[in-house]
């Protein structure tokens, strides 16, 4: 389940059928590099997985559902807890898998929440989520009806999460690739008429040395007229146009830039982006990313100043998160 074949395999059975080659290439090329010293390890839990067919599933609310307790065997249930809880961390969710409940860190149930209504409706569109994490929002957009959706994010272990849990529904119309958006052969697509109607760019955009470059590539990849949607860390117009951490932020090492709202209006406008609109602002709340069971490092109570929880440890203003759309003109 984590062989570049297999994974391009899905393709040839999707409106990227006729990209599935080169995407094949550049996948297996991303794992070689990668060489991850737990990736047998983790093809082995896949292959332990047992045998089942849900009798229901439901993508269209908080909790992404798969089967009931009673289309598995106790004794087989128990096996599958005991194998996804060797795939800890888990980040993103919350899962329901024939009656276990995968807490993730982050409740992103309530991300998505702020988004819909606000944004153009995924009924038949071709989604492309860029560092989609175990797949949760992919989920969430077949849910509203997307026609296919295509996930990349260069981390193995999301890549293992998401496939043992489409091991129990292979027929849905998405695929994950372990790539980086850098990756991601825009140019090879676009050359066969290959672009996307809807693009997410969720929690990436900090991560980037240049951020300007990643919205590019965003854009290279979408249909004119078609729409992205950005969440990233903001900080308000009074704390400047952003944010250099001199270190870490929030203990994250790799945190490059932290715009306000009206500097990511103007990237957006000089990538060739308009119709730019601020879907949500929201801090982010210790209900919303938490340690669980299922995510037993430290999160964003560790990441906050205990006596002002306004600040993160390194003294910065706490995390407030901002949601973006835009059209490509």
């Amino acid at each position: 389940m984590l062989e570049p074949r297999t994974l391009a395999a899905r393709l040839h059975l999707s409106p990227l059928d006729c990209v599935a080659d080169p995407l094949r290439i550049v996948t297996a090329e991303a794992i070689a590099a990668r060489r991850h010293g737990l990736l047998n390890r983790w093809r082995g839990l896949l292959s332990s997985l047992p045998e089942a067919r849900p009798g229901d599933r439901d993508f269209g609310s908080g909790t992404v559902r798969i089967g009931n307790p009673d289309d598995m065997s106790k004794s087989d249930r128990e096996t599958v807890r005991g194998i996804l809880k060797q795939l800890h961390p888990w980040r993103k969710g919350p899962f329901e898998l024939f009656g276990i409940d995968i807490d993730a860190e982050w409740r992103s149930n309530l991300k998505w929440a702020r988004l819909q209504g606000k944004i153009a409706p995924l009924r038949n569109r071709l989604v492309l989520d860029v560092g989609c994490g175990n797949g949760y929002y992919m989920f969430r957009m077949l849910g509203e009806g997307a026609r296919f959706v295509l996930g990349i994010d260069p981390s193995m272990l999301f890549l293992a999460q998401f496939s043992a849990i489409l091991k129990y529904v292979p027929d849905i119309p998405a695929a994950l690739l372990p790539l980086r958006s850098e990756e991601f052969p825009a140019e090879a697509l676009r050359g066969r008429g290959v672009e996307f109607d809807s693009v997410f760019s969720m929690g990436i955009l900090y991560h980037r040395r240049n951020p300007g470059q990643h919205l590019a590539e965003l854009g290279r990849v979408l249909l004119p007229g078609g729409e992205l949607i950005v969440e990233t860390l903001v900080i308000n117009e009074s704390e400047g146009e952003i944010l250099v951490p001199d270190g870490t932020y929030a203990k994250m090492p790799n945190v490059w830039g932290i715009p306000s709202i009206r500097t990511l209006e103007k990237w957006l406008a000089q990538g060739g982006f308009d119709e730019v609109r601020a879907l949500d602002v929201s801090p982010t709340l210790a209900d919303e990313q938490r340690r669980t069971p299922w995510m037993t490092f430290e999160s964003l109570d560790d990441f906050l100043d205990p006596d002002d929880p306004g600040r993160t440890v390194e003294g910065y203003p706490a995390p407030v998160r901002a949601m973006i759309s835009a059209k490509k003109r």
